[in-house]
Parts: C-alpha cells; sequence; structure tokens
C-alpha cells in the first residue's frame, strides 16, 4: 500500500567493479535494475526521487526528481541521503525511506516493518543473517528522520563516512528480514551477480 513517505533511490555509486557507469541502469530480466526497484518502492511509499550525480538527462525517462549530493568528492552513501532529506522537508515530510539502485530483490514489505522498527530517534535500518546466523544491518535501506539532516550535515562535514557509525550514535532501531530462499539485499557489483540475480528472478 503506497504512503506519503518520500523514496529515495540512491544511486550515486561510481560501480568501479563494474567497469563505471550506472549499475542501476544494466539490465536483468529483460529490465533495467532501476525499473525493478521504482517499481517496488512506488507500490510502498511516494514521492520517488533518484539520488545521483553527473548529468541528471540520463534518468529523464523516469520523470523522478534527480537529487545530486550536496557535497563534493563522492562522500558516499549518507550524501545521499542528506540530500533526500533536503528534498523531503522541502515537502513538508517527515522522514524518507532509502532504497539502493541496484538491489531488485528488496522486501516489498520494507517499509512498513522499518516504520515498526524505528528507535526513539525516528531512525531504522534494515538486517537480515549471513547463512552462519550473523546479523548484517544493510545501511542503504533505512528510515530517516528529516530532523536530524541538520546532525547529518554537520558529521559529513567533518568526515565522517561510515553510515553505521552515525545511526548507532542516534540508537536506529533494527528491521530484520529473512533470507530464505535467499537474502532480499542481494545486489549487483559484479557481471557475476547480474548472472545470480538472472537465476533468481527465474
Amino acid at each position: 500500500m503506497s504512503t506519503d513517505l518520500p523514496g529515495i533511490i540512491l544511486a550515486g555509486g561510481r560501480a568501479t567493479r563494474m567497469g563505471g557507469g550506472d549499475k542501476g541502469l544494466r539490465s536483468v530480466a529483460g529490465r533495467r535494475l532501476i525499473d525493478h526497484v521504482i517499481a517496488r518502492l512506488g507500490a510502498q511509499c511516494g514521492p520517488l526521487a533518484i539520488n545521483a550525480n553527473g548529468d541528471p538527462a540520463r534518468f529523464e525517462e523516469f520523470g523522478l526528481p534527480v537529487l545530486p549530493d550536496s557535497l563534493p568528492d563522492f562522500p558516499g552513501p549518507l550524501a545521499g541521503v542528506l540530500a533526500g532529506l533536503d528534498w523531503a522537508a522541502g515537502l513538508g515530510a517527515g522522514a524518507i525511506v532509502t532504497v539502493a539502485a541496484d538491489t531488485p530483490f528488496f522486501p516489498h514489505d520494507l517499509v512498513a516493518r522499518l516504520r515498526d522498527a524505528v528507535g526513539p530517534s525516528g531512525l531504522a535500518l534494515a538486517a537480515s543473517r549471513d547463512p552462519e546466523g550473523k546479523l548484517w544491518q544493510h545501511p542503504t535501506f533505512g528510515l530517516w528522520p528529516v530532523a536530524l539532516r541538520g546532525d547529518l550535515r554537520a558529521a559529513l562535514e567533518g568526515g565522517l563516512r561510515k553510515i553505521v557509525l552515525w545511526t548507532g550514535r542516534h540508537g536506529a532501531g533494527v528491521a530484520e528480514f529473512s533470507s530464505d530462499p535467499f537474502d532480499p539485499f542481494f545486489n549487483i557489483n559484479t557481471p557475476e551477480d547480474i548472472a545470480e540475480a538472472e537465476r533468481l528472478v527465474q
């Protein structure tokens, strides 16, 4: 079910392991990764925007706002979160949900589960367990309150880059998702990952 919670697709990475370019524009099962992501996120929130740097025209066909990082030198996903928070503040929204552009199988109930898991600060991150049972957070999949954007900007300007260091400071809640039959946060980093994603789509 759609909500009025804005959704941000983080597509600002440089895809070095894929030879550069936009991973989200690579195809899996006849559709680009970002098509899978837009469909899955659009069913759970709205409005949507894409965080990406460089020429925004390459995403023009999607009809979504393209939000560049507001800080230079590719400081990482947190800069994309900040861009999304700044955009959402202009809409009068209280929070955003972020997802990665290269992860086409994230859960259909991601947003609802993140809402249920928020910590006292309003933050929540997704997580899943590896085959050994270890819990791994997936910090590009989160619910982020607009009220923390000033703190996040200051942290980034101070040199912080690792998401979980910042979210840990603010007591982020964790929404754990099952990895059966496979980890829904499987992401595409290499050509071999595309082949695996093709298999999973079947």
